[in-house]
Formats: C-alpha cells, sequence, structure tokens
C-alpha cells in the first residue's frame, strides 16, 4: 500500500545532530485531551495511513474518541516488533517453516514468508527444575534441558539464519519480559525505512499474555496468540476496536512492611472486581511519580491477571533512569525524552487526560496479601489467610481413617509452628524424629513419612511442599529480590531453616540478579535454606516445576493429600504448577521464604512462631522481616549499571552448547519425518488460492459441556505428559522413553502431541462425564465417545478421532469467562485440529476469542443471562447452527440459530431446544480471517496474490 499523509504530519526530529523523521499528533484535532496510550495508537495510525487500512476518517475518529462510548470504531494497529517466548515462539516459526512450502505449491514467492516486523524470541520456557537444592542444580538443568530440546534448538538456529530480522535469545539467559524491559525495549524506536531514518513509539505485541510487563516503560503492547503474531510478522495489522480506557489514579507511598507484590495484588483484585476486559487500563496522578520503574512492571505485568489489554504508565524521568541505569546508551535515552515531549507523550501530573473510567488507590492502605488457592485475583490478606485457608482446604482434602495414621494430637513436642530442623542419624533421636506440617480439625489426613536421610515427619493437608522464587512478575524487581535475600539472612542467623518436605526454587529472571546476589552475599544465605538457582527461565510459574521430593510426591499419591504450592509468580490456575499440588498461591519473594520456613498455609504469622533462635527463644516473621532502608541499602551497594551493560553485551551470543549446535541452512527447512519436537504443520494441506463457502454447521456433537472461568490452561497442552494419556501412547509408539516425555511446551513444534494434549488438563471438568459415572463428573482429559452406541467415556482425543472419521463436526459447551489465561495459540489450534467448529460460551476472554476465530473456529454466546444449563442442554443433542452462510455475502451476522435436537443418546422425554446464539466476531477483519478459514489461510492467499 501507499503511504499517505492527510494530515501533513509528516516532520523532522534533531536529536544531537541526528534527523528523525517523525508523524505529529498534533496535527489531529483533539489530540490534547487523549491518555497516553491512544496518543500512542493516533502516531501509530498516522504513519501507517494508506487510505485502505488505515483511512483519514479513521484518525479523525481517534482523536474524536468518545471516552464514554462502548467501542465501535475497528482501527488497524501495526506494532513495531513482535517478541515471543520459545514455547508459543516455536510452533509461529514451524508455520512460517511451512508457510514457505505452501506459497511454492501455490505458485507464489517463498522467499515473501519472512517477517517484516523485527521479531525477536527468548528461550526461556523449557529449562525444567529436575534437580533442586544442591550448588550444581543449575549446571544439571541446562544440561538436561539440552539433551530434551536439541531437535528443537537446531531448529531455532536455522529460523535465525533463514529468516531475516529474526533474533534468538538463546537458552540461559533470562525470562523474555524481564530481558524485554531490561534490553530489548527502546521506548522510541529508530529504524531506517525507505531510506529514510524514522523515529516513532516502541510497541510490541507477543506470544505471551505478560507482554503488558513492557507496558511499565510506557511501550504499548500485549499479548497475542502465536498466529497473530505471525501475520504481525508478516506485515499485517492487529485488528481492534478504539478501546475504552480505565484512569488509575495513584496515591500515597508504599508502607514498610508491604511489597509491590502486595501492590499489584490489590491492584488485580481492585479491577478484576471493576471489570476491565478489552480495556486499557492507564496509571496517572501525583502519585506515578513515586513508582518506580520495577513496581510499574509489577503492575503492567498482572494486566492479564485483571483482564486489561494493556496497563501502561507513561513516560518521564523515572522512565529514563530506568533506561540509563539498565544501559541503554546516552543518545537513545535522549531520544525518548526530546521525542516524548515534542509529541506531547511525557508524563504531566498537572492535566488530567480524559478517562471512560476512573479508579484510584491510595497505596499507604495496601497490606501484605497473598493470592489463591486457584486463581491471581483471589486476593487474601496474610493476616486472614490461616483463617481462610481453612474454609478452603474443605473443597480440596480428603480424610482418611486408617489405623496406623500418626495422631498429630500425640506428637505434643513437636508442634506445627516448631521448624525442628531434621536432626541426623548420629543425633540422641537414632535418626528418627517427627516433625508436624500442620493440620486442619475438619480435614486433617496426617501421614507419616520416613527419609532417605533417616529421618521421619508428619505430611498432613495444607502442607507446602513447593516455595518458589520465580516468574519475572518478580524477578525484574531488585525491592523484593533483595528483600527475600535479607529474609532468609536473619532467618539463617536465627538458626532456622526450612521445613524438609518443602522443595525450593531461585529462578531469576535475568543474570543480572545473580550478579547483585553475589555481590551482596545474599546468594549463600538463600542457598543455605535450600534456594539455590534452577535456572534462567520461566520455570514453576507455567508448570516446569520438576518432581518433588520423592518421598513427599509419594505420600501425596498414595493418601490423596490435597498440598500447597507458594511461588512469587502470576499464575495458580488449577493443575498448572504440579500435578501432585491441588492448591498454589501467590505471595511475595520474602513470602515465599517464610512459607518454606513455615513449611504449611495453616499458619498465622502474626501468632505463630517460626521456630526459635539458638538462645531458644521464639522466633516470628516480624523479627526477621527487612526493613526499607535494609533494602534499599543493599540495593544501592551491590546494583550498578555497569552489570547491565556486561550481561547483555552478548545477550545473542549463547554459551558453547549453543554455539556448537549443528545449523541446518537452507531457505526451506529439511523436516525429519521421524521427529517427534519439530513436525510440518497441516494448516495448508489441500488449501487453494480461491475461498472455500462458509458452510452452516449440521449434525455437530458436543464434545464438552463445560463450567466457569475455563482457562487456557485447562483447554492448551501444559505440563508434564502423564503416562497412559493418548500424548504419552503416541510418543511411546515411536520410541520416547517415559523419562524423556518432557512437556508438552517442549513439544509444541509437534501437532500430533499437542492434539492429543489438548483439553486434556488433569483438572478439566467436562460435566459430560457424570452421566456415565453415577452422577460424578471425572476430571481429566474425558468425554463421552457418541459414535458408540452406549456413549461411552473416553479420552477427548480418541473420541474426536472417531467423529473425525465419520465427518461429525463438533461444539464445545461453556460457561463465564472461556479462555482466560495465557495467549495460548494452541487452545484455539489444538480446538480446530479435533475437529471443533463452534465454541458457545456465557462469555469469552479477549485472547482466546480472537484466537478461535483466526484458527477458523466460530465463538458464538449463548442470550444474555442464559447458560447451557438453563435452557436444558446436557450435551446428548445434536446441533445444528444456521445463518453462518451469510459470511458468503459479506455480512456478519449479530445472531444465528441453533436447534439442539434430542439424540438417542438422550434422556427419555427430551424436548428440543432452540435459541439465537450472539455471533462473537467483533471486526470486519475477523469476519475476513474466519472466511479465509483462518488467518495464516488469509495471510498466505494475500501474499500470493500479491
Amino acid at each position: 500500500m501507499t503511504a499517505v499523509n492527510s494530515f501533513g504530519a509528516k516532520d523532522t526530529l534533531r536529536v544531537d545532530g541526528t534527523e528523525y523523521e517523525i508523524y505529529r499528533i498534533d496535527k489531529v484535532e483533539g489530540y490534547e485531551d487523549l491518555p497516553f496510550s491512544l496518543k500512542v495508537l493516533l502516531e501509530n495510525l498516522l504513519r501507517t495511513e494508506d487510505g485502505a487500512n488505515v483511512t483519514a476518517d479513521h484518525i479523525r475518529a481517534l482523536g474524536a474518541w468518545d471516552p464514554s462510548a462502548e467501542p465501535n470504531t475497528e482501527i488497524q494497529f501495526t506494532p513495531a516488533r513482535v517478541v515471543m517466548q520459545d514455547f508459543t515462539g516455536v510452533p509461529c516459526i514451524v508455520d512460517l517453516a511451512t508457510m514457505r512450502e505452501a506459497v511454492t505449491e501455490l505458485g507464489g514467492d517463498p522467499n515473501k514468508i519472512n517477517p517484516l516486523s523485527p521479531a525477536e524470541m527468548v528461550i526461556d520456557h523449557s529449562v525444567i527444575a529436575d534437580v533442586f537444592g544442591t550448588e550444581n542444580a543449575l549446571e544439571r538443568n541446562v544440561e538436561i534441558e539440552y539433551e530434551r530440546n536439541g531437535e528443537r534448538y537446531q531448529f531455532l538456529r536455522w529460523g535465525q539464519t533463514a529468516f531475516d530480522d529474526f533474533k534468538v535469545v538463546p537458552p540461559g539467559t533470562g525470562i523474555v519480559h524481564q530481558v524485554n524491559i531490561e534490553h530489548l525495549a527502546k521506548v522510541i524506536y529508530d529504524r531506517t525505512v525507505d531510506g529514510v531514518l524514522r523515529a516513532y513509539p516502541d510497541t510490541c505485541v507477543g506470544t505471551d499474555s505478560h507482554t503488558t510487563m513492557v507496558n511499565g516503560l510506557g511501550v504499548l503492547g500485549w499479548g497475542v496468540g502465536g498466529i497473530e503474531a505471525e501475520a504481525a510478522m508478516l506485515g499485517q495489522p492487529v485488528s481492534m476496536l478504539i478501546p475504552r480506557v480505565v484512569g488509575f489514579k495513584l496515591s500515597g507511598e508504599i508502607p514498610p512492611a508491604v511489597t509491590a507484590t502486595d501492590v499489584v495484588l490489590t491492584i488485580t483484585d481492585m479491577l478484576r472486581k471493576h471489570g476491565v476486559v478489552g480495556k486499557f487500563v492507564e496509571f496517572y496522578g501525583e502519585g506515578v511519580a513515586e513508582v518506580p520503574l520495577a513496581n510499574r512492571a509489577t503492575i503492567g505485568n498482572m494486566s492479564p491477571e485483571f483482564g486489561s489489554t494493556a496497563a501502561i504508565f507513561p513516560i518521564d524521568d523515572v522512565t529514563l533512569e530506568y533506561l540509563r541505569f539498565t544501559g541503554r546508551e546516552e543518545h537513545a535515552v535522549s531520544l525518548v525524552e526530546q521525542y516524548a515531549k515534542e509529541q506531547t507523550l511525557w508524563h504531566d501530573p498537572s492535566r488530567e487526560p480524559e478517562f471512560s473510567e476512573y479508579m484510584e488507590l491510595d497505596l499507604s492502605t495496601v497490606v501484605p496479601s497473598i493470592a489463591g488457592p486457584k486463581r491471581p485475583q483471589d486476593r487474601i490478606l496474610l493476616s486472614e489467610a490461616k483463617e481462610q485457608f481453612e474454609k478452603d482446604i474443605v473443597s480440596y482434602a480428603s480424610v482418611s481413617s486408617s489405623d496406623d495414621i500418626v495422631d498429630l494430637e500425640s506428637q505434643d513436642s513437636f508442634p506445627a509452628s516448631d521448624p525442628g530442623n531434621a536432626p541426623g542419624k548420629d543425633d540422641e533421636t537414632n535418626g528418627t524424629v517427627i516433625i508436624s506440617s500442620g493440620s486442619v480439625a475438619h480435614a486433617s489426613n496426617p501421614v507419616r513419612v520416613d527419609t532417605k536421610e533417616g529421618y521421619s515427619y508428619v505430611l498432613d493437608n495444607g502442607a507446602v511442599t513447593l516455595a518458589a522464587i520465580t516468574s519475572c512478575t518478580n524477578t525484574s524487581n531488585p525491592t523484593v529480590m533483595i528483600a527475600a535475600g535479607l529474609l532468609a539472612k536473619k532467618a539463617v542467623e536465627k538458626g532456622l531453616d526450612r521445613k524438609p518436605w518443602v522443595k525450593t526454587t531461585l529462578g531469576p529472571g535475568s543474570k543480572v540478579v545473580t550478579d547483585y546476589y553475589e555481590k551482596s552475599g545474599l546468594d549463600k544465605s538463600l542457598e543455605a535454606i535450600g534456594f539455590y538457582t534452577v535456572g534462567y527461565g520461566c520455570t514453576i510459574c507455567i508448570g516446569n516445576s520438576g518432581p518433588l521430593i520423592e518421598e513427599v510426591s509419594s505420600a501425596i499419591n498414595d493418601n490423596d493429600l490435597a498440598v500447597t504450592a507458594v511461588l512469587s509468580g502470576n499464575r495458580n490456575f488449577e493443575g498448572r504448577i504440579s500435578p501432585d499440588v491441588k492448591m498454589n498461591y501467590l505471595a511475595s519473594p520474602p513470602l515465599v521464604v517464610a512459607y518454606a520456613l513455615a513449611g504449611s498455609m495453616h499458619f498465622d504469622f502474626d501468632a505463630d512462631s517460626l521456630g526459635t533462635d539458638r538462645e531458644g527463644n521464639p522466633v516470628y516473621l516480624k523479627d526477621i522481616w527487612p526493613a526499607p532502608d535494609e533494602v534499599q541499602q543493599v540495593i544501592d551497594e551491590s546494583i550498578s549499571r555497569e552489570q547491565f551493560i556486561k550481561q547483555y553485551a552478548t545477550v545473542f551470543d549463547g554459551d558453547e552448547r549453543w554455539r556448537n549446535l549443528p545449523t541446518p541452512t537452507g531457505p526451506t527447512f529439511d523436516w525429519d519425518t521421524n521427529s517427534t519436537y519439530v513436525r510440518k504443520a497441516p494448516y495448508f494441506d489441500g488449501m487453494s488460492t480461491e475461498l472455500e463457502p462458509v458452510a452452516d454447521i449440521t449434525g455437530a456433537r458436543v464434545m464438552a459441556t463445560l463450567g466457569d472461568s475455563v482457562t487456557t490452561d485447562h483447554i492448551s497442552p501444559a505440563g508434564t505428559i502423564k503416562a497412559g494419556t493418548p500424548a504419552a501412547q503416541y510418543l511411546t509408539e515411536h520410541g520416547v522413553t517415559q523419562k524423556d516425555f518432557n512437556s508438552y511446551g517442549s513439544r509444541r513444534g509437534n501437532h500430533e502431541v499437542m492434539i492429543r494434549g489438548t483439553f486434556a488438563n488433569i483438572r478439566l471438568k467436562n460435566e459430560l462425564t457424570a452421566a456415565v459415572n453415577n452422577g460424578k463428573v471425572i476430571e481429566g482429559g474425558y468425554t463421552r465417545d457418541f459414535t458408540q452406541p452406549d456413549g461411552p467415556q473416553s479420552f477427548i482425543y480418541d473420541a474426536c478421532e472417531n467423529y473425525q472419521e465419520q465427518d461429525v463436526p463438533l461444539v464445545v459447551f461453556g460457561g463465564k469467562e472461556y479462555g482466560s489465561g495465557s495467549s495460548r495459540d494452541w487452545a484455539a489450534k489444538g480446538t480446530r485440529l479435533l475437529g471443533v467448529k463452534a465454541v458457545i460460551t456465557e462469555s469469552f476472554e479477549r485472547i482466546h476469542r480472537s484466537n478461535l476465530i483466526g484458527m477458523g473456529v466460530v465463538p458464538l454466546q449463548f442470550p444474555e443471562g442464559s447458560s447451557w444449563s438453563s435452557l436444558g442442554l446436557d450435551g446428548t443433542e445434536v446441533v445444528s447452527i444456521t445463518g453462518l452462510e451469510q459470511l458468503n455475502e459479506g455480512v456478519t451476522p449479530k445472531t444465528v440459530h441453533v436447534v439442539a435436537e434430542p439424540s438417542e443418546h438422550s434422556a427419555e422425554g427430551k424436548q428440543t431446544v432452540e435459541f439465537d446464539a450472539i455471533v462473537r466476531i467483533d471486526t470486519p477483519g475477523e469476519a475476513e480471517y474466519y472466511r479465509n478459514g483462518g488467518i495464516l489461510q488469509y495471510v498466505l492467499r494475500q501474499l500470493v496474490a500479491s
């Protein structure tokens, strides 16, 4: 498309003698009152105006934005760059490699399949905490990572050489979002376009929902599905409606005992209750200047948890200080300052933009909090954590009546609050001591565990079996990381230790964290209570927890214990963290350390002591909690600009393992038909350049009937591959032993594994299974196979295979907030490849709804106030959906008609149910993708046509 400059916005900005072409937003009427985030979008439209995708009317509509109106104007946003992590990034590169071959088959030029926008991938999701609590944990885990992922890494090294403008940050470097804010993000981007050096706001989309962490730097960006990211890499804009913007005013200062984690959990709680799905959140006010950049990034990171598209801070002096501190060149910092001030993107606390909605938080009112046991928005005051746990445990715990179970009440000398450092065999106890992990009177199931070291303890419901300092949410924040180290130091000085049943892990978000831990000596304090570095990557937060302590895992599974994990992450959905753990809690890094010392959620930090010091005095959390001035002193003495410059100087080089990987060459990839990691994608098989007409859906069966808050973690394959499942059976058939199954995430480049793992989460509750299990819903990836006479229970994959053999389309019934969670493209890809044509729910989360369309699956909603159960549906019906064919005429229907007729598997007397479902194809661009059978097919046809 030819560039258009309808508003005469093109101008020149000179910075330190260098001239940059810019597009002035003050040429558009109404720009003055726009929020910061919409000014960024306005510049984006001015710069990409082509008279077709982006028109003068779009630009005027944004300038005349009505804060009170519901979004109704579609615009095309063109991000400056794409950021990927390897779990979601590998299938992106697989698809691009496959597209090169498909273009050739359709008569096009394969070299057109090349990133047109810069793309960067950080390999951070593959390391698993197999080894922990030892000095060699990091080295061994990296070795194992390369052994497991050699095929994938060779493929990515090929991609780095085969595709232009595609860079890879090798394993063992850091977490993508932390690397993004500390190095990749520019805030103001500079790039030569058609021979002219141009400056414009740095914007990005990422294949991880926590891309919003970069919002803390004033960079507008958010998570998208891998399929959208691929399209963006290929120059396709992101279709979106001009959003509502929630102004969030900050005031006051954070109290001494409160951390940034507590602030972000409070904000998450507030915004979830307010309702910000599909909206931008923008922070403003005098209090913004008091929020350090690390805290801003922590808040921005949690945007997916409160549901907004973005949660952004404007550019100010704090932004510049952070850029300098993290090693950016002075000219780049000057460009950010001068451009932001020239374009009215500089934060002026005295001027209040117009917002759609207003909220406010006085930071001085925030109190210590955790969140759990299964959602990040379920905030619990730390002072009420024990009481709330005792209520929640009832839903999770099994109570044993076995005669040989240890009676906790008889263990008077070893109360739950006694840390009781486990003695060795030479102690006077002869190696036998019982330490209690705590009990809850109405949900107690105490189990005696004998260790290999020769001592014993009692494990009970609520025991903390995993304590992890992890996730970019907090590891990017020196304040909470130093606080964790200082708390560990004070605990060691008092003679305290972690409980012996707690697996402890430390996953720094970048090597800079290790630098300042080593310089301060706090690494030794953390290691003294078991927090050794297990890897530089997104470990525990995505389920790469590795095995728990062996005897602990055995006790849990043999006795159905409801144990817990405490992590400094952003996600704690059911089944996500560890298959052994039923209840997961989010907490700040120092609280993670505290819970490792306590060993149980049945613990009141105000009333219960963590143990006794060397003189026998009780030690409480308040006795070892570091003061803010202590934390700041360590920060001042241990962290410097030079550390960032040193660690990021060779960020793309990798270690010797990476550099010595054999690297395939050539413009197309030589697929290994025996590979169980990387296989050619099937999305373009049989595709032609001509559109196939959209067809109504007839004779469909229901694959699943699901409740509220079904997340992409429930849908998308993630975590370990369990023996006996369809994915495990596939790997076994291909000669892979169980110890080498690896994780679903590491095998995202193999659609055969991923299809078999879709809807296979161990906590998925498909209500269809109740009818064949005496009314009890069976957890896991099960459904009823209605191709069989009695509709027996079956693995979802096996049933779907049978349906596809008989050409029977499928639908899914869901509840509220369907698809919340990470921006996982495989939640949509797997849905499509299983044969699902439509998903009908009460409401969708933004990313998954978009991804379904991107894979050619239509998202529909039940009539307002209705659900599948209220309409009398139970999943045994035969479903037909009419009205979709209007899309062939260029019309996107607002509703379609659904008829659900009783089948031979339905109860006697069941009646036909009819209703009009709301079509959630929200923009013309999405309609175009759906007509093409998906976004990649649309892009491919466009490229061939051009």
